[in-house]
């Protein structure tokens, strides 16, 4: 924590665009992100055409194949 508060930029900077999560007597503080880090986890899922595709399939059961484990 005092690291942090410190110079929090400091600490952005040395996690190499890594989250980082900042604890004050073992419990959660707050957690911090780079901007462009952000920016990419809430363009890829949404904006991915694959992603829709994946989730367009598991909607429609009709072409759904019933497989047992234990015979793969």
């Amino acid at each position: 924590m005092f690291g942090f508060k410190k110079n929090p930029a400091a600490v952005l900077r040395g996690s190499r665009n890594r989250p980082v999560a900042v604890l004050n007597h073992n419990r959660l503080a707050t957690d911090r992100i780079e901007p462009q880090v952000f920016e990419a986890m809430m363009k890829e899922p949404a904006n991915d055409d694959r992603h829709r595709k994946a989730s367009a399939r598991l909607a429609d059961r009709s072409r759904a194949v019933e497989v047992n484990l234990d015979e793969l």
